[in-house]
């Protein structure tokens, strides 16, 4: 592998929603900044909004919710557990964003007057924004990229951050290229990982690899560089779980079909879910309904007029997912005639529907110096796909105050050779294991041993067997490029796993519905475990350790903290943990 090096001021690594928007603010911010970003597929299509979306789910748009009001939404939804300056920064950014993008030729639906068409699923807040012509936001971002004249490298794996040897600052990072094989060192004075969600972690029920509900391109690469990077990382036991298509493996799109009156019922065709539709709660409850021998569990639309059902066919067979009318019409389902089976989906991390990423504060800044992040990896509660841009942008301006204030690290060469010859090996192994094979072993061991309702002895041998996925590790081969590239997304799906273990073995209680479900610990002890919970790498080791939940800014009284069924004790009593 031949090894290039260059130099640039502001790296983003990932090219879906999050990684454009910081790589445009930080061109903005400063536009003499040599700003960088790499996709390790093609910026034009890439990312979990590949094929576009059909609507915003958390808009805070004036008129129908304030800062306030979804911040305390969030904080209910969450436990409590959750840092509320983080959701603000989002919540307060809002709106200019979906002014911004409105600028630049994102189409959301409006009414006569001209005003946002706002629709209400939630049982507090009103937060949908419809997209119809949601497929083009890639156009859109790209032209942006364009414009702003950010160089885009595409087809560049980012396998490590590259770190100063002083002090563990940000100096960088290695990739490879998927084509050629060569190797790549960026240095760079500011880095955002903006690399999505780890969405090849459980297996599906179909058992293909791809058939995931995240884009199968988010492997965990983010989770894995931060990791190794030494930064924080925190509510990795809080899993995204999500009610989807059968076999199809698509969301059933409540935030689309709730405001035109669609819902989900059990097999007597009975409405059961009770809970706010972001909560993990609402999962607990669809998971009850199956294992009580209610199930199946169904979308139905069946009673709803004509010209309603064409109306979301237009929207959901259009914008995100175009395959599912094909899929609904070869098994035969008529959105008029039949209910749409639907179930639980395998366990991911991912922040944007969950809780569970890299530690950043309200400037996208996490815990190594120079490094940002954004999107589905940054942990901010329930950030979703506007979230994500307004992260972006948060992470992009930081990146480049961040380069006015410090000089470029110098070069670990040792650092280098080391994962020079990491990444290198498959390459050079001749009859060793496919990744493929290996993915699937490791994938089938995360459903066996982690997949909620949480069992101690099983995670515990789950970590075991995890462990020694090391030695697959140490034999996979790769006859090429391509196959290189899936040999090390292995690697950070190793490490997603070892970190799900942990920080569900370390947190002895249950919390946030089913998303962190532990049988031999079914109660929530807020006296004990009302802290964020963080993973980090010390030496060799991942060590978990808590982080106090900080004063809140927008207190909560009892009887908000009391609007979900499964949250009972008001924020006044609760003592944060040391750490």
């Amino acid at each position: 592998m031949n090894i290039l090096t260059r130099t640039v001021d502001v790296l983003v690594i990932g090219g879906g929603t999050a990684g454009p928007m910081a790589a445009v603010k930080a061109k903005e911010a400063n536009p003499k900044l040599e700003v960088l970003l790499l996709e390790k597929a093609n910026v034009k299509r890439s990312g979990a909004i590949s094929m576009g979306m059909d609507g915003l789910n958390n808009a805070v748009v004036p008129g129908f919710a304030t800062p306030e009001q979804y911040v305390k939404e969030i904080t209910t939804a969450n436990d409590g557990i959750v840092n509320q300056k983080t959701v603000m920064a989002y919540a307060r950014n809002s709106y200019s964003m979906i002014e911004e993008l409105d600028c630049w030729g994102v189409k959301f639906e409006k009414d006569e007057t001209g005003d946002y068409a706002m629709r209400k699923v939630h049982h507090m807040g009103t937060y949908v924004l419809p997209m119809p012509e949601g497929h083009n936001i890639k156009n859109v971002l790209y032209r942006r990229l364009k414009r702003t004249r950010v160089e885009m490298s595409q087809r560049l794996v980012v396998t490590r951050l590259l770190t100063a040897a002083a002090d563990g600052s940000i100096a960088g990072a290695m990739a490879f290229d998927c084509r050629t094989a060569e190797f790549h060192v960026i240095r760079a004075k500011s880095v955002v990982l903006a690399t999505g969600a780890a969405g090849r972690l459980g297996l599906p029920a179909s058992g293909y690899l791809f058939g995931t509900y995240e884009n199968p391109t988010n492997a965990g690469d983010g989770y894995s560089m931060a990791y190794h990077a030494g930064a924080e990382l925190s509510g990795i036991e809080c899993f995204q779980i999500n009610p989807l298509i059968k076999d199809y493996n698509g969301p059933a799109c409540a935030y689309v079909t709730g405001p035109f009156g669609g819902h989900t019922t059990n097999n007597k065709g009975e409405r059961f879910i009770e809970c706010d539709y972001w909560s993990g709660q609402m999962m607990m409850e669809f998971y009850n309904e199956l294992q009580g021998g209610n199930g199946p569990v169904f979308l139905k639309l069946s009673h709803l007029a004509e010209e309603t059902i064409a109306t979301i066919e237009q929207i959901l067979h259009t914008n995100e997912r175009p395959s599912r009318g094909r899929f609904h019409a070869g098994r035969g389902t008529d959105y008029r005639k039949q209910m749409v089976e639907m179930h639980i989906s395998e366990i991911g991390l991912c922040s944007g529907h969950s809780a569970s990423g890299v530690w950043v504060d309200e400037h996208a800044r996490t815990t190594v110096p120079g490094l940002h992040a954004a999107g589905d990896l940054a942990c901010v509660p329930h950030n979703y796909m506007l979230g994500a841009f307004v992260y972006g942008r948060l992470a992009g301006e930081s990146a480049a105050r961040h380069c006015a204030e410090t000089e470029l690290p110098a070069l670990d060469e040792e650092q280098v050779a080391r994962e020079h010859a990491r990444v290198s090996a498959p390459l050079l192994r001749s009859g060793g294991l496919p990744p493929a094979q290996v993915e699937y072993k490791l994938r089938r061991m995360v459903n066996d041993y982690l997949q909620p309702p949480k069992v101690t002895r099983k995670m515990e041998i789950g970590l075991s067997r995890f462990e020694q996925i090391h030695e697959d590790l140490e034999q996979l081969a790769a006859p090429g490029p391509h196959e290189l590239m899936r040999a090390m997304e292995v690697h950070a799906i190793r490490d997603c796993a070892e970190m799900a273990a942990r920080a569900s073995l370390y947190r002895t209680e249950s919390r946030w519905g089913l998303y962190h479900h532990r049988v031999d610990f079914p109660e929530r002890n807020d006296h004990d475990w009302f802290c964020h919970t963080q993973l980090q790498k010390q030496g060799d080791a991942m060590v978990s350790f808590k982080r106090p939940v900080d004063p809140y800014i927008v207190p909560l009284d009892a009887h908000e903290m009391s609007a979900y069924q499964h949250l009972r004790v008001p924020a006044a009593v609760r003592e944060p943990v040391a750490a």
